[in-house]
């Protein structure tokens, strides 16, 4: 019996029976990292043209014997794979439609960024959107602000009032106080909650059913879980956000929060790889995937990552490719010149955050794949 995907997508057409063949070495390299505690659980998509060429699950939910097994259906958390799937699609939405700017200093939308820092420190009126999502705003990586406060609003608050750490457009610094901006200033400009917009505009469309911010209370159990936290929330992490901002956040936010399946984002890619039908435009795809000019050294596009050297897409994928990682383990790689694109979804941070063998699996994974496809021939 031939296996199916959701066909909602018509032109996504699955071609995945002979996937165990053609992908053995990629496949055993996910096997072999369970095996070896890489992570628990791993879920792959690779689609090439208009087919998906292989969707495959291994492991279980945790290293438990009797812990349950995942499925391609499994879904994970997306971390901050969030920032392209949701917020950067959303930035693209907006900007086709003559609503955003992308050099419009980012204070006019959101006035607290400047009038609420607490700082005389005029360098922030000169922080635009193009620079959030170029992570290049001189805004630091990472804040524990959910230490520091109580409620969704203080953790806004505190987030606009974050000390620049660097002259904006000076250095690409990837930040997740720059996107947690950038998620409410999308959501003032559309009138909107980030995922509502996303749900709407996006996912929908796309048919990705199972993607969304916070999941169902019902469906938790059948999210694998992505941390042990005995310092914050003291319980299992288990089908809601594993990054403490978002949580604080309600789960929504620009940084983080999105849940999905390999498929759901294999839909995304393809889309991604035909010109953006019916969410967006060729050209706006084009804009938003290409390096930027700055600042010097940048492997940032806007949203996006491109391959530097080395790089976790691995030495195959081309300089037009575009992609994210996510914390918890998960990756999206696009090669519009292959045609190509990977998901990789795993739950590396169950039970703590500590093993970082995803740094080394996942090039290796990209590099077997593409291998696999030179070897095949599939086109």
């Amino acid at each position: 019996m031939k296996t199916t995907l959701n066909q909602k997508v018509s032109s996504l057409v699955p071609a995945f029976d002979d996937q165990d063949e053609v992908f053995s070495s990629a496949f055993s390299l996910l096997r072999e990292a369970i095996e070896q505690r890489g992570f628990p659980a791993a879920s792959v998509a690779v689609t090439q043209g208009n087919r998906v060429v292989a969707l495959k699950a291994f492991g279980n939910f945790a290293y438990d014997a009797d812990s349950a097994r995942v499925s391609h259906d499994t879904v994970f958390d997306l971390a901050s794979v969030t920032k392209v799937v949701a917020t950067t699609t959303m930035a693209m939405i907006l900007y086709e439609r003559g609503l955003l700017d992308l050099d419009a200093p980012i204070f006019k939308t959101v006035p607290e960024f400047f009038s609420g820092s607490g700082e005389a420190d005029v360098r922030r009126k000169q922080v635009t959107f193009r620079m959030l999502l170029a992570h290049a705003s001189g805004l630091p990586a990472y804040e524990k602000l959910f230490l520091k406060v109580e409620s969704r609003d203080d953790l806004l608050r505190a987030a606009f009032a974050t000390s620049l750490s660097a002259a904006p457009g000076l250095r690409a610094e990837y930040s997740d106080i720059g996107f947690i901006l950038l998620g409410n200033a999308l959501e003032r400009i559309a009138k909107e909650s980030l995922d509502t917009f996303c749900r709407r505009e996006i996912f929908l469309p796309l048919s990705m059913s199972s993607t969304t911010f916070n999941p169902p209370a019902a469906r938790r159990e059948q999210i694998p879980p992505t941390a042990d936290d005995r310092i914050f929330r003291h319980k299992i992490i288990q089908g809601e956000v594993q990054d403490e901002n978002a949580f604080v956040l309600g789960g929504v936010a620009g940084h983080a929060g999105l849940f999905s399946n390999a498929g759901d984002l294999a839909h995304f890619a393809h889309a991604m790889l035909h010109g953006g039908q019916p969410v967006l435009r060729p050209e706006t795809i084009a804009l938003f995937s290409s390096r930027q000019s700055g600042p010097n050294g940048t492997s940032r596009a806007l949203g996006w990552d491109i391959p530097s050297v080395p790089s976790q897409s691995g030495k195959y994928f081309g300089p037009s490719s575009f992609g994210h990682l996510g914390y918890t383990g998960t990756s999206l790689w696009i090669d519009p010149e292959r045609q190509l694109s990977v998901t990789l979804l795993t739950n590396r941070t169950w039970p703590d955050c500590a093993n970082q063998a995803i740094k080394q699996i996942r090039p290796k994974l990209h590099d077997a794949i593409v291998e696999a496809l030179t070897r095949s021939g599939i086109r």
